[in-house]
């Protein structure tokens, strides 16, 4: 059997963390929740009371910890993340939780059991280019992540309130990482939280890439084979994880706080 380059990339990257108990994944997955919501303001993600990330217990598969409703994300601690059930009852925390975040994030994880973790925020590059009603094209080894590997929901019809409309963003998004919500912004999706939030960062950064290259001039995008060479690379599960170890550990030791 002949070992790809992938493969050996893939293999030297440090092994993900394994757990000895529910509490101890679910601790691990709520550091790592509130570490992205800071990493988002930090970025400037952040707008107003919009935007959230999910992460599903560990345990209670069809409940999720999210972020309260009105809290800013350069606030939010470990102690502050809500657990919601499927009803969207908050069973866990005092803060009211975001509806259009329950309509959307339920759907999502019901329709994606593979999924751990879910990102959207309406980041100014992001819903910029999803004005655009387009796929993003491969035109940097970091936007080739996506290639083939996100879709586009054109059927806005304003804040997202209905289940049905949930089911429908699961829908467009289908078994890819990553749809783009037209005149709304983008939303990633991750077998881990480290993914779905590091995948935001870049579709958000390979956005503002495109619409600058656009701006510029025609921009020459990476032809088809080699595309799909580098999405193996730059757009898999572990590299996406690992990607985001050295912003988790920045952001940690520049705002300790968000652990409490």
């Amino acid at each position: 059997m002949v070992t790809t380059a992938v493969e050996i990339k893939v293999a030297k990257t440090p092994p993900l963390p394994t757990f000895s108990t529910p509490a101890e994944e679910r601790l691990h997955r709520k550091q790592r929740l509130a570490s992205a919501f800071r990493l988002f303001a930090k970025f400037g993600f952040s707008e107003g009371v919009a935007g959230h990330i999910t992460a599903r217990d560990p345990e209670l598969h069809d409940h999720f910890w999210v972020n309260p409703f009105g809290m800013h994300f350069a606030h939010i601690r470990v102690s502050d993340l809500l657990l919601v059930n499927e009803k969207g009852d908050v069973v866990e925390g005092d803060r009211p939780v975001n509806e259009a975040a329950f309509a959307i994030h339920s759907r999502l994880h019901m329709a994606r059991p593979d999924v751990v973790a879910a990102a959207h925020a309406h980041s100014l590059y992001g819903k910029t280019w999803a004005s655009l009603g387009r796929l993003l094209d491969p035109l940097t080894q970091d936007a080739c992540a996506f290639y083939e590997d996100h879709s586009l929901f054109d059927d806005y019809t304003g804040v997202v309130y209905d289940m049905s409309e949930g089911d429908r963003i699961a829908e467009a998004l289908g078994h890819r990482k990553a749809v783009i919500l037209q005149n709304h912004g983008i939303l990633t999706v991750g077998s881990t939280v480290d993914e779905a939030a590091w995948f935001f960062i870049t579709m958000d950064r390979s956005c503002q890439s495109q619409l600058m290259a656009e701006a510029a001039g025609k921009p020459k995008p990476i032809h088809h084979e080699a595309a799909l060479v580098a999405q193996k690379q730059v757009g898999n599960a572990r590299v996406g994880w690992f990607q985001y170890q050295p912003l988790y550990d920045l952001i940690v030791r520049e705002q300790p706080d968000l652990l409490d």
